[in-house]
């Protein structure tokens, strides 16, 4: 079966590689819908990383979910432009007054992808069963899944299911508070009121996938998804290319009643230099690039403006503050960051206006608040930050037991390869800020993505850059990446949600109390006390909050940028200008 694949795949990736997306080449005629709309053509977006997994459960990193967002989907989903949650294969749901008993009603006719796993290669329709077999799921304790913490203390049943499945006498019932209703009706259950369930629900581990591809693929459904999104599968080159094909039986119809997706495809490559990168784009051989290479920001805003005196505009850029934070991470649990003095001392010794203005070229907001980003309604404000203090940041060292930095010994960091110049450049500034500013000696070491991620979350790592961009819009998606209950007993085990092992009670005590609470107001509130605590406490460095900057084609329609560059093409379309 494997062997059949990669040779599938090769054609696959040959039928489509020299597809347009210029909405007239690629091998098939287009035409034009209702309201202007114009069907045909591939997408070509790139990745700097290679994807890791697109089982839903095991999507860690922003590359695998912008893959899986147009093959899967869930109960409910995000608008792309103003990241509401909007319904996907409910088409309504109840929540009763104190937001514990969610009741979802699913559309009817929604069928899978076709694929071998089924009997007669047909896909069938998705019903409730469906959608209790992937949340329960969810809670099953299973290497490949790293999404229980989502569940976990919320849904009625979700801790003891997990503990059960440890020795695989899971009961019978499944998840005492995922509830089958009907065949198009499903309820879940929580503990205690959270006015937040539909955020998570929106999250890629509530993507919805048939038992019977489970059973066949198994761990394979790292490459093989199958599921009931705009567009499936078509062939995975790994560290190449995935491509992948309309739909033809999607369920979905835009407001002017034409059918969805109006692309033929999509195809994704995996160019690793941000210059080749922005190069294919300028030849036309990309539809969109997302972060520039930073010493050629200049030379595109030049170009814009340029062409804003001509009037051809060369392509469209769209720049949005991003849902996202990047910082660097200490382990909490071992020497020698599990002395809080030295963390303090770090995260005074940087100057993150600097970094920004200079090393980013504006490319950013400096984070000098707390780990949650500017949110919309969250008084990020009132959580105050580490300001630069290179006195103080001495003085904490010496508190610490390394004065002048003696004893500390070189720190090593980890950084990872990919993503950009930025890491590199922001890493070699810190370096720089923390000899010249307090005597620390820092070594950067530049790993490969999956080293770099399986070292800093089963405690390998001491220093490392990581950063999060947030899976569902909600201040409690950063709080909960410092939760003390993710924390495994074992150093060795694998930490994923709580990478730094950071347990604080008082943390723990308002954070709890804060997903109890249904007013947004008061809910932000809290988790703004939270978030001090976790500046107080040093559990990391924040950096920058980051910007969202991408280049479209002017061809491209119907593509909005938002805060977590979240991506849903089934709506888009090329048409070409006017001249």
């Amino acid at each position: 079966m494997k062997r059949i694949f990669v040779i599938s795949a090769l054609v696959g990736l040959g039928l489509l590689s020299g597809c347009g997306g210029n909405g007239k080449s690629g091998g098939g005629e287009t035409k034009e819908g209702k309201g202007g709309v114009v069907y045909g053509g591939v997408f070509k977006m790139n990745e700097v990383e290679d994807f890791k997994s697109l089982y839903p459960l095991d999507i860690t990193e922003v590359g695998s979910h912008r893959i899986g967002n147009q093959v899967y989907e869930g109960i409910v989903k995000l608008d792309q432009e103003d990241l509401s949650v909007q319904p996907c294969l409910a088409e309504k749901w109840d929540v009763n007054e104190d937001a514990t008993q969610f009741t979802f009603y699913l559309r009817k006719g929604i069928k899978f992808h076709d694929d071998p796993c089924f009997p007669d290669g047909k896909g069938r329709e998705v019903k409730a069963q469906d959608i209790k077999y992937c949340l329960d799921k969810i809670c099953e304790s299973n290497p490949q899944n790293q999404m229980f913490w989502l569940f976990k203390d919320k849904v009625k049943g979700a801790v003891d299911y997990f503990e059960a499945s440890k020795s695989g006498n899971m009961p019978a019932g499944g998840v005492e508070g995922i509830k089958i209703i009907d065949d198009y009706t499903i309820q879940i259950d929580l503990i205690y009121p959270f006015a937040g369930f539909l955020n998570i629900l929106s999250h890629s581990a509530g993507w919805i996938y048939p038992k019977e591809a489970y059973d066949k693929y198994g761990i394979e459904l790292s490459r093989h998804a199958v599921g009931t999104g705009a567009f499936r599968v078509k062939a995975v080159k790994q560290g190449e290319a995935v491509v992948l094909e309309k739909n033809p039986d999607y369920w979905g119809i835009d407001q002017y009643g034409n059918q969805l997706p109006y692309l033929d495809g999509i195809k994704v490559t995996f160019i690793k230099e941000k210059k080749t990168e922005l190069m294919e784009f300028r030849k036309g051989n990309l539809d969109m690039i997302f972060r520039l290479p930073l010493e050629m920001i200049e030379d595109v805003v030049g170009e814009l403006d340029e062409a804003k005196k001509g009037g051809n505009k060369p392509f469209v850029m769209q720049v949005v503050p991003a849902m996202s934070l990047f910082y660097y991470g200490f382990q909490n649990k071992t020497a020698p960051f599990n002395n809080k003095k030295l963390r303090q001392a770090l995260n005074y010794a940087i100057d993150r206006d600097a970094i920004v203005t200079y090393t980013l070229q504006g490319e950013g907001e400096a984070a000098i608040h707390g780990v949650v980003p500017p949110f919309k309604g969250y008084p990020y404000e009132s959580v105050k930050g580490f300001e630069f203090n290179p006195e103080l940041a001495r003085q904490l060292l010496a508190e610490a037991g390394f004065p002048g930095g003696k004893g500390l010994g070189k720190i090593t960091l980890h950084i990872n390869s990919g993503g950009g110049d930025r890491n590199v450049h922001t890493a070699e500034v810190i370096q720089k800020m923390l000899k010249e500013n307090i005597n620390v000696d820092v070594e950067i070491e530049i790993l490969q993505w999956a080293q770099h991620l399986d070292n800093y979350e089963t405690g390998k790592s001491v220093f490392w850059r990581t950063g999060w961009i947030a899976d569902y819009p909600d201040p409690e998606n950063f709080l909960n990446l410092f939760y003390g209950k993710h924390v495994p007993a074992e150093m060795s085990d694998r930490s994923f949600i709580n990478s730094v092992r950071f347990q604080n009670a008082k943390f723990d005590s308002i954070f709890e109390v804060a997903l109890r609470v249904v007013d947004t107001k008061q809910r932000y509130e809290l988790f703004a006390q939270a978030d001090q605590i976790i500046v107080d406490e040093a559990a990391c460095m924040p950096i920058f909050y980051d910007e969202n900057t991408r280049l479209i084609q002017v061809k491209v329609k119907n593509f909005p940028a938002n805060a977590m560059e979240y991506r849903d093409l089934s709506e888009v379309y090329f048409k070409e200008e006017e001249k």
